[in-house]
């Protein structure tokens, strides 16, 4: 028999397909199977170039149920000027073990990260949730208040940056820009950062009430949008229990102040499957996503269907 070549999609490509997916149900299906040990996420690695000059990071995945497996690749590399970040996934056939589909995976991670985060949001926010806060303004930011906006009733949503040139026209008319970080997190109930900073953005400390407030950070070394301290006063979660305190910035670096991943109160995997309690708001509520092989897998997979 012969076997058909793999399908090769560039980033155009991909985003085009992305347009007719139901991208937050597909990440709800991973973590259910996640959760009932239907798939296998090892942990991510990081391998350093020499002088300094970056790293990748590999991530892969398994998805018992659907017969797949795929691995996505990272290279993060170091310039005179702003870091080169590329990706590409690779889906492949446990039934044949032939490739499948290779793919840019740059729209591919955006929506990913972002309905991610939009599903730990759905899952954790207060149901009278009804103040949010995004600070970022790239691509994923945006992707993100895509993806969270039709979660709550909102009556208040506001986005602030570092740079807001261009950005009214790229939002709904609702949306407002807030004129500082202290402004765009005044009274929020729900604050989901998406920057590429590798140094705290918010301090926890300085919101006025408890608040679920999500970070992705970026795949610098240890980088973390929250300093590591604040961990040991909030209610934390993160994407996957068995990977992420390994990886997350702020985690790794919050052991020297006492902090344990036993603290973790639950992952995606088990919230999905309600086996995780959830938070009761006495406190801040923190989620942490680094994103994993198995998202990537996943939606890797739905975009080979869908084509």
């Amino acid at each position: 028999m012969k076997i058909p070549a793999p399908v090769v999609l560039n980033a155009e490509q991909v985003q085009e397909r992305l347009l007719g997916l139901d991208v937050l149900g597909a990440m709800r299906d991973l973590f259910r199977a996640l959760g009932e040990g239907q798939a296998t996420q090892p942990p991510q690695t990081l391998t350093l170039f020499p002088e300094g000059k970056g790293d990748f990071i590999t991530y892969a995945g398994i998805l018992a149920r659907e017969q797949v497996f795929g691995l996505k690749v990272s290279p993060y590399l170091k310039t005179d000027g702003r870091p080169i970040i590329t990706a590409h996934t690779l889906l492949m056939s446990m039934e044949t073990g032939q490739p499948l589909q290779l793919c840019d995976a740059h729209a591919l991670t955006t929506a990913r990260t972002a309905a991610t985060t939009a599903l730990a949001v759905d899952l954790l926010a207060r149901k009278d949730a009804r103040k949010l806060a995004v600070i970022g303004s790239g691509p994923v930011a945006l992707a993100h208040l895509e993806y969270a906006l039709p979660l709550r009733p909102w009556q208040q949503v506001r986005i602030w940056s570092l740079s807001t040139d261009g950005l009214r026209s790229k939002l709904p008319e609702a949306v407002e820009i807030a004129t500082d970080l202290p402004h765009a997190v005044e009274d929020a109930d729900v604050v989901m950062l998406c920057t590429s900073s590798g140094s705290p953005v918010l301090d926890p400390a300085s919101l006025a009430k408890p608040a679920l407030i999500t970070s992705i950070s970026t795949n610098a070394p240890k980088a973390h949008e929250v300093p590591p301290i604040s961990l040991l006063d909030m209610d934390t979660y993160c994407d996957c229990r068995d990977t992420t305190p390994s990886t997350a910035g702020e985690m790794v670096l919050a052991h020297a102040h006492g902090w344990s991943p036993e603290a973790i109160r639950g992952d995606l995997g088990s919230l999905v499957c309600g086996r995780a309690p959830l938070p009761d708001y006495q406190r801040h509520c923190f989620f942490r996503s680094v994103g994993l092989g198995l998202e990537d897998v996943q939606l890797a997979l739905a975009i080979h269907r869908h084509s």
